[in-house]
């Protein structure tokens, strides 16, 4: 029987783009399929935007993201952040490669890295256009596929889907079931994928 990891996600999220390519390592390892759904974070569930938060917490949210970014061998660019549009467009732009059944993990990446790593402006369509075509992806086309009603609609079922399961925080991997909320999860995650499932 086929495995198969429902994965809540954001394209603005730093632990979302952090833990991309461990994540997809191990579903590859493991032979099992991957189902995305691209999302927000889920404010009624308990998700609080790092603006939102206390100093304090804010600050050793950065301090955290920089030690997991050193271990997974990703760079975070934290300079003048707020200068960046919101990158929620480009979310649509990965729907719109869904729906297309294109290469959505490669063009995830390949924004991620741009906003994150590049700090470049993706909440622009412009730079969204460029990004894709320099991944191998018709840029133009996928913009204007990210318009359409069923890439509305995919946002819009994938945030009630994700409400009623129970998420809040990106990344969130959901298997048989049990939810494993951020990258840092995937030991367990892992451990589920081989018939271990652990239990509080």
């Amino acid at each position: 029987m086929t495995k198969t990891i429902d994965y809540f996600f954001g394209i603005g999220s730093p632990w979302a783009f952090i833990g991309l390519e461990p994540f997809a390592a191990l579903a590859s390892k493991q032979n099992a399929k991957i189902r995305p759904y691209v999302i927000p974070l889920i404010e009624d569930n308990g998700a609080i935007y790092s603006r939102n938060r206390p100093e304090a917490r804010r600050a050793y949210w950065t301090k955290d993201l920089k030690r997991w970014a050193a271990v997974r061998g990703k760079e975070l660019n934290f300079e003048n952040r707020a200068a960046l549009s919101d990158p929620t467009p480009a979310g649509f732009l990965v729907l719109a490669a869904i729906d297309a059944g294109e290469d959505w993990l490669k063009l995830t990446k390949a924004l991620q890295e741009a906003f994150w790593s590049r700090r470049e402006n993706i909440g622009e369509a412009e730079v969204r256009r460029a990004i894709a075509d320099a991944a191998g992806f018709d840029g133009a086309a996928l913009e204007q596929r990210a318009q359409g009603e069923s890439v509305k609609s995919a946002w819009k079922t994938n945030y009630e889907t994700a409400k009623d399961a129970g998420v809040f925080g990106l990344p969130t991997f959901r298997y048989e079931g049990e939810l494993y909320w951020g990258q840092d999860s995937l030991p367990f995650l892992e451990r589920h994928l081989k018939g271990e499932k652990l239990l509080a």
